[in-house]
């Protein structure tokens, strides 16, 4: 009896409690932030919360769907899978609808779907599918270029449609290749771009300049190198000074006004006092009220429904990508911490699991999704917070919308099923 009700509930359950914690408490937060009046029914479609609460309940469905597929289909379809995602992004630049300068949405009547979301897994399937076939482990550069081309396309098409946000999540890929024994090279290479692309643009191209040869020189001589790796380093200076100058031409000419604003504050690089106040009550205007309501919530925050910021709408967007601060006002430091604590649980639950797979193509999944959720939760906190530029993507499982939360749940489940073959004890 007990091996039989074994095969019935073999599902990772406390991957699937943090799942159901997150959305639950997510929900609440939703609620919150979006709730005008008097509350009569969590599940009035006319309030937004009402509209997630149906999101949720479809959510069941699809969670019932997933895990009553094989899952060998997963890994046999992947590259199906795959095709139809980028034929979907494709068609957005036909048939799209444009939403905040962003044509990233397809709309069905009075709700809007968006495809990037659902990109995610379709991507994290196809890398896994390609690496698996191969059994490769990353060391060669005909495998790295085709892989990158997997990650890439989806980027670049999401990009196109201007929304730069969800184009960076597919860095997150990076830490897959990387488990699956990408060179250390690439890392430190990646480290130094992006803290020469900072560094170039807080202080200059020269200072960069001069700061790059510093360093370069003191390693060519502290290590005795050989007459020849002395152009090696030149030409490695040459290399980071170039970079510095495209990275502030790339700032100054492709980047849009309220991008640039972004970055600007972040950096602190705007000087002129009148105009500084002009950016903050624009482009810092959400940021600066969401320090406010986090920071006015104390060690225990002022209560469920209770938070004057929150109720008083004084951050917009704030059950999207803003919804961590509703967290803060009115559950305090303690509600944040048990957030934080939620996803960093279920990412190491998800890379314990990872490790303990059979099959290649189930690790690098799983690595994949960890890693999506990483990024998202790093970005999406560090955005609300002030610790990094302002970057439009939700905070998964708990920001408001069809999409994102499908896409996520999809992105999950997938894992889940494939890791239902065994039972894991934690």
């Amino acid at each position: 009896m007990l091996r039989a009700n074994q095969r019935h509930f073999k599902f990772d359950w406390i991957t699937i409690i943090l799942f159901l914690l997150l959305v639950g408490f997510g929900f609440l937060n939703i609620l919150s932030a979006s709730h005008i009046g008097e509350i009569t029914s969590y599940f009035d479609t006319d309030q937004l919360y009402g509209k997630h609460m149906m999101f949720i309940g479809l959510t069941f469905v699809l969670i019932v769907l997933i895990l009553s597929v094989e899952a060998k289909f997963y890994e046999q379809f992947a590259s199906v899978i795959y095709l139809v995602a980028m034929l979907a992004l494709v068609g957005l630049f036909i048939f799209g609808k444009e939403v905040n300068g962003a044509r990233s949405w397809y709309g069905i009547g009075s709700m809007t779907i968006q495809p990037s979301e659902f990109a995610k897994f379709a991507t994290a399937l196809a890398v896994a599918r390609y690496m698996s076939d191969l059994q490769t482990n990353m060391q060669t550069i005909k495998d790295q270029i085709r892989v990158a081309a997997i990650i890439f396309t989806p980027a670049l098409l999401i990009l196109l449609q201007n929304d730069a946000g969800s184009t960076i999540v597919y860095l997150s890929f990076f830490f897959v290749f990387y488990r699956e024994g990408l060179q250390q090279v690439y890392l430190t290479i990646a480290l130094s771009l992006i803290i020469l692309a900072v560094v170039g643009l807080k202080f200059g191209v020269l200072i960069t300049a001069i700061i790059a040869a510093i360093i370069i020189f003191a390693s060519y001589f502290l290590r005795k190198r050989k007459r020849g790796s002395l152009i090696k380093h030149i030409a490695i200076l040459v290399a980071c000074v170039v970079f510095s100058y495209g990275v502030k031409l790339f700032y100054e000419h492709a980047l849009q006004p309220h991008q640039q604003n972004r970055i600007s504050l972040w950096l602190r690089l705007e000087k002129n006092p009148t105009k500084l106040e002009r950016m903050k009550k624009v482009e810092a205007y959400n940021l600066i009220q969401s320090e406010h309501a986090i920071s006015s919530g104390g060690l225990t925050g002022k209560g469920f429904l209770q938070g004057t910021r929150t109720t008083g709408k004084f951050v917009p967007e704030q059950h999207t990508d803003y919804i961590f601060s509703t967290v803060g006002e009115e559950w305090g430091f303690m509600g944040t911490s048990f957030v934080v604590l939620l996803f960093v649980m279920l990412i190491v639950r998800i890379l314990y699991l990872a490790e303990a797979q059979k099959s290649q193509f189930s690790r690098v999944y799983g690595y994949g999704v960890a890693s999506i959720l990483l990024v998202h939760f790093t970005i999406n906190i560090g955005m609300v917070m002030g610790l990094i530029p302002t970057v439009g993507i939700p905070l998964p499982f708990f920001s408001y919308g069809g999409s994102g939360l499908w896409g996520f749940t999809i992105l999950l489940f997938i894992f889940v099923k494939l890791d239902s073959n065994k039972i894991n004890e934690w």
